[in-house]
């Protein structure tokens, strides 16, 4: 761990060498940070604001684990500048858990919610996740429930996918789990009356916020800004090339430490792969997308769906509805047209 904290901090030393950065987001995830030991953490912190310019970052995030985190790891994160915290909690039942592999109770989860908040950080977000095999809509319900009652700043509520190379998918390969997209829209909808009514602002497909607690950096993914990744699998893009680091950490250690590049050969994207990820990324958004972005051949279906109620026309700008959100994807590759 110690050779992984030092590599991180070498490629954020070499990429502020290379490119003029003015950060205004950090996000520590993809993984689980507080799995460090306080010493490592404690150098990664610390190194980080040695190594890269921090002084104009408006939201630092560092994601949580239960299992993992302890008041002295909090104390220490809010001290080295982190103001927002996302913690996994993913169900409030240990039946839902236990599918999901979790190593930690709901008692645990709650614990660490108060340890967090007690601390003293800007923004929590509690991390949820609905359809999972064997969870009933009534649990659900209960688990969204109990979210509010402890009122985070945010919530991100996502429904499971079936992405391969994972037990989940081989399972579904296999028959015991079964997809069911009608069930799947019971929980959605769910969720956004229970959480619009306690006062949540639906601001993208899987997000939830309190006025003013809007994650930036997950806003700035959403509008297609530039971002650096550190790390092995770790993506980035910035002035219209993107990259992604060898994934796989060994290769990645064992590059850093020869003083080698750990990028796989990366791509300069074509205005057709930007357009096709606007519409991908900003029809998820209460933002929207700007009508201009359809093709004249394409706006015949913008008409067909305003008729259908699925999306709306304002200022310039296609907004999904109510009925549309569930079928973002459909839409958004229906306007696309041939890309």
């Amino acid at each position: 761990m110690g050779e992984f904290v030092e590599a991180l901090l070498l490629e954020a030393r070499r990429q502020a060498d290379q490119h003029e950065m003015q950060l205004e987001t950090v996000y520590l995830g993809g993984g689980t940070p507080t799995a460090l030991s306080e010493t490592h953490l404690q150098r990664l912190l610390s190194g980080l604001h040695d190594v890269v310019d921090l002084s104009g970052v408006k939201e630092f995030t560092c994601e949580v684990n239960p299992r993992t985190v302890t008041a002295s790891k909090t104390a220490m994160m809010k001290a080295h500048g982190i103001d927002r915290i996302s913690l996994g909690i993913q169900a409030w039942d240990d039946a839902t858990l236990a599918t999901l592999g979790r190593d930690h109770a709901p008692a645990d989860a709650e614990e660490t919610y108060h340890l967090l908040r007690g601390t003293g950080f800007r923004s929590v977000n509690v991390d949820l996740m609905f359809a999972i095999p064997g969870q009933s809509l009534a649990v659900w319900e209960k688990t969204v429930q109990h979210t509010i009652q402890l009122k985070p700043d945010h919530i991100s509520a996502y429904n499971l996918n079936y992405e391969e190379d994972t037990e989940f998918f081989l399972r579904l390969r296999r028959g015991q789990y079964r997809e069911d997209e009608n069930r799947d829209a019971d929980f959605f909808e769910l969720t956004i009356d229970q959480l619009e009514a306690a006062g949540y602002e639906h601001y993208e497909i899987s997000n939830y916020a309190r006025p003013g607690f809007r994650s930036l950096h997950n806003e700035s993914y959403w509008l297609g800004e530039d971002y650096l990744g550190l790390g092995p699998g770790a993506f980035s893009t910035i002035a219209g090339h993107r990259w992604q680091n060898v994934p796989d950490t060994l290769r990645y250690l064992a590059q850093m430490q020869a003083g080698e590049d750990p990028a796989v050969p990366g791509e300069h994207l074509t205005p057709a792969q930007r357009r096709t990820e606007r519409f991908g990324l900003e029809l998820r958004t209460e933002r929207g997308l700007p009508l201009s972005l359809v093709r004249e051949a394409e706006q015949r279906m913008v008409q067909i769906f305003q008729q259908e109620k699925l999306l709306t026309v304002e200022a310039g700008m296609i907004r999904l509805t109510r009925l549309g959100k569930p079928l973002v994807d459909s839409v958004a590759v229906a306007l696309l047209g041939e890309d």
